[in-house]
């Protein structure tokens, strides 16, 4: 595998530097990790104190410090420990909107040595229920609205305090008011007397559940304060790619960030919340997306970052409004969680000449980034998710887990001190996905020779027409690449011969009046005939995602075959 010879990695990497690199043991297995990790985020909340009086979240008019917001954190952690009895491993869990806090219950649900797990807030009654039975939580902190979607089974779960978050008083009986709980806790300086190791576990994140019952992925401190160094180093790594140095990176201004995505996602609350707070970011909270509204608080707030899933990147960048707004501030624009098209990249530079964009590549599993892909890296290789960080290391294997070489095609394989440590709970799911240390992405992808990844497709959504393999990325990068189409999903169609057949749904600008046959032209330019699709839903409304961005495939195909796409 060569390396480019202007590529810093070395250099960052090296004996004594800031991304000094070592081997240790980690749940009896061999690997490389950051020297510099903070040992846990008991540690990482200790040193937000460093920024003081600066603006930490804004959320509408609400403003909190990283002191009041380490005080608020740190005593109701203490209350978690000397008052509610909450021992290190019980779990704790979050089920709200992005508020402020979501993140005063993380942080002292965490320093408190608890499990916290953290809930999809567009989950259903019946749903949260699930979630709270089967990791045991004994602490649920949520807004009222999820208070009340779960109201019916509290019966049934083992649950000892509700905890409402902006909620209408009276409360029912047995719930007590987030504010008033504060309030009771007080704003002590002091963080609860509870030792946390590196390998001590502190999350429980479900995976997205298209397929089955969510599973639990069980992460640890030195999984999530692993993630932390990878930004900083790919960060860092981007700099120098460009020209610059780390001196002039530490001395710039605080840098201020547009939450975008749901903190009960991996990428949320481990890429965004825990970096920000670890680095001093201003992290400006949204209660949803829309596309207006963000476009608003980058020219309020001076947002230098934002991003989310390449969807959410599109529709900032077709706003009829973007030239309304001052977005002269912005220097990095990234996203993940989906495949994002090459012409998103191209698209970024010539609205934001100065920005450098960035792609990257993770799972629940990996608690957030795996791969990145940034700067001058990505406009020269815009169809690749990146580089492993150097911590991890990635393999692509055949159907016996067999290693191939560069740029054949299989499945990727994850090892690294970010892979989580299993399932909670399921240890036959943990066997099937998890091999010495190595996770089972159910990806399929190449590398090249420089070490660059290429995610071609979800091993389940890999289409077999007549005994071809098709890989529905490429036909998806193909009608991206259309002036028409903003979103693109292909899927399956069974078909009594061939097994199935290639469908697509599309989402095209407003006003559009390209046609289903146009658009099966322009991929038949492109691609082999099996490759066409012999059907193509065209819309004008979004496409349907999960909360980490991923298309809902299952329910697409769903609605074509029952001739519901529109």
């Amino acid at each position: 595998m060569n390396q480019r010879t202007d590529d810093p990695s070395a250099v960052l990497t090296a004996p004594g530097a800031m991304f000094e690199i070592e081997e240790t043991v980690v749940r009896g297995i061999p690997m490389k990790v950051w020297k510099n990790t903070p040992p846990s985020l008991r540690d990482v909340l200790e040193q937000s104190r460093a920024h003081g009086d600066k603006t930490f979240l804004v959320y509408e008019d609400e403003r909190w410090t990283f002191e009041e917001h380490f005080r608020a954190a740190a005593s109701l952690g203490r209350l978690l420990v000397e008052r509610w009895g909450v021992r290190k491993g019980d779990r704790v869990a979050i089920a709200m909107r992005n508020y402020p806090e979501w993140s005063i219950s993380f942080w002292a649900a965490a320093v408190a040595g608890a499990i916290v797990v953290p809930l999809n807030a567009w989950w259903s009654g019946e749903e949260l229920e699930y979630g709270l039975a089967d990791s045991g939580a004994k602490i649920l902190f949520c807004d009222e609205q999820r208070a009340e979607r779960v109201a019916p089974a509290l019966e049934r779960v083992p649950l000892e305090k509700v905890v409402v978050a902006r909620a209408d008083e009276p409360l029912r009986p047995g719930w007590l008011a987030f504010e008033r709980v504060l309030e009771e806790a007080g704003r002590d300086d002091r963080l609860p007397d509870v030792r946390i190791e590196p390998d001590d576990d502190a999350t429980i994140f479900y995976t997205s559940g298209t397929t089955g019952r969510p599973k639990g992925a069980l992460g640890t401190h030195r999984n999530i304060c692993t993630n932390l160094v990878s930004l900083a180093y790919a960060q860092a790594r981007g700099v120098l790619r460009s020209g610059g140095s780390l001196e002039e990176l530490l001395a710039r201004p605080q840098p201020a960030q547009l939450l975008s995505v749901p903190l009960f996602h991996a990428t949320g609350c481990h890429s965004i919340l825990v970096a920000n707070t670890a680095f001093g970011g201003k992290l400006v909270m949204m209660y949803k997306w829309d596309p207006e509204l963000a476009l608003q608080l980058i020219e309020r707030e001076r947002i230098t970052s934002f991003g989310g899933v390449p969807a959410m990147v599109w529709q900032v960048l077709e706003s009829p409004n973007l030239r309304k707004y001052d977005l002269s501030s912005i220097e990095n624009v990234s996203y993940g969680g989906a495949p994002a098209a090459p012409e998103l990249v191209r698209r970024i530079c010539e609205v934001f000449p100065k920005v450098s964009p960035g792609n990257g590549y993770g799972l629940t599993e990996t608690s957030s980034v795996t791969t990145f892909n940034f700067g001058e890296d990505y406009k020269r290789k815009p169809d690749s998710v990146g580089q492993p960080v150097p911590v991890c290391e990635v393999k692509v294997v055949d159907d016996q887990g067999h290693e191939l070489e560069p740029g054949r095609v299989g499945e990727l394989w994850i090892k690294g001190p970010n892979v989580v440590r299993g399932y909670w709970q399921k240890p036959e799911a943990t066997a099937e996905t998890f091999t010495d240390g190595w996770l089972h992405s159910g990806d399929i992808a190449r590398i090249d020779e420089e070490g660059f990844v290429y995610i071609l497709d979800r091993a389940k959504d890999m289409l077999i027409r007549g005994g071809e393999n098709v890989y529905c990325v490429e036909i998806e990068s193909v009608l991206y690449d259309h002036p028409d189409v903003l979103d693109a999903a292909v899927v399956g169609l069974p078909h009594k011969v061939l097994g199935e057949e290639v469908g697509a749904v599309v989402q095209v600008r407003e006003g559009s009046n390209v046609t289903e046959q146009e658009l099966r032209d322009h991929v038949a330019r492109h691609l082999a005939a099996f490759k066409v699709p012999v059907r193509i839903d065209i819309r004008y409304q979004p496409l349907p995602r999960n909360p980490q961005g991923k298309i809902l495939k299952r329910q697409l195909r769903e609605e074509m075959i029952g001739g519901a796409g529109q």
